[in-house]
């Protein structure tokens, strides 16, 4: 029994502004992530599966992570990311990084390759190389759509990508990365590589999340889905639905996705939509923005 979630980001996209040409271009690229995602489970482990649908979207411009991320108020870009293992509870993270094409590479790198969880600016870059993460130049990450956003000081989506899969062997993982928001100050760190706040496994789900990352932490959103299922005995989507109200009372909105250790998926939000996707145990599909 496998399945796989991916999102790509939530929170305004205005339904009507959408058009369906650019709406396919969105569900084309999330099925892309998902088919490199399910491919790489059907014969591998749950962290491999998650970086791989990560890297996918990662590369693409569309989405706030790698290539596509936003720009801080100093027009540059810094980086987020983290990985975590369900069944180890290793985990790895880099933070305000800007010249790793694939932060979640070096996310995974810091988990497997040192003793440490979380590595930030130069030092992860520095590591990133040693390890053979490929890099990349400032001209890499920079898209006219995202410098216009930051000098028309436009409000968009939370643009967080991610992954959460179960594996034929039982094992859960989780993978998360992002560009932070448009306008963010030089230095920021949001949710995605912070453990237990937008990322986190254990042997009973991983969890994924999008939004608002300040209140993603103060909240601890995604361990606080675990804590539910295992302190409350709630079902995912009851847990999954329970988390996300917390962001709702601090006045945030964002969505997240999380799989359980019986395959079944849950992907709530409580923004106008999220970008998202997955196939289920049964191996249903599903590709979906509002």
């Amino acid at each position: 029994m496998i399945a796989l979630a991916i999102h790509g980001g939530a929170g305004t996209m205005a339904r009507r502004k959408m058009t369906s040409a650019f709406a396919a271009r969105y569900e084309k690229a999330l099925g892309r992530a998902l088919d490199a995602g399910f491919e790489t489970l059907k014969n591998g482990t749950s962290l491999d599966a998650v970086c791989a649908a990560v890297v996918e979207l990662e590369d693409n411009a569309l989405f706030n992570a790698g290539r596509g991320a936003c720009y801080n108020t100093d027009e540059k870009h810094e980086l987020d990311a983290a990985v975590m293992d369900g069944a180890t509870r290793r985990a790895g993270a880099v933070a305000a990084v800007s010249r790793i094409r694939n932060p979640v590479l070096a996310a995974r790198a810091v988990m497997e390759r040192s003793r440490h969880v979380l590595l930030v600016g130069r030092g992860a870059e520095r590591f990133a190389h040693e390890h053979g993460v490929r890099m990349a130049p400032p001209s890499y990450f920079a898209t006219r759509s995202r410098l216009l956003a930051l000098r028309r000081r436009v409000a968009g989506h939370h643009g967080t990508v991610g992954a959460v899969a179960l594996d034929g062997d039982g094992r859960l993982a989780a993978a998360t990365s992002t560009g932070g928001y448009t306008g963010k100050l030089p230095g920021r760190v949001g949710d995605s590589p912070l453990i237990g706040a937008g990322t986190y496994a254990d042997e009973l789900c991983a969890v994924s999340g999008t939004g608002l990352g300040e209140a993603f932490i103060r909240t601890v959103l995604a361990h606080d889905v675990s804590a539910r299922m295992r302190y409350r005995r709630k079902k995912l989507a009851t847990a999954s639905g329970g988390a996300l109200a917390g962001i709702a009372a601090l006045g945030a909105d964002g969505g997240l996705i999380a799989v359980d250790r019986r395959g079944n998926i849950a992907m709530p939000f409580n923004s106008e939509g999220m970008y998202r996707g997955a196939i289920d145990r049964r191996g249903r599909r599903t590709i979906a923005i509002y």
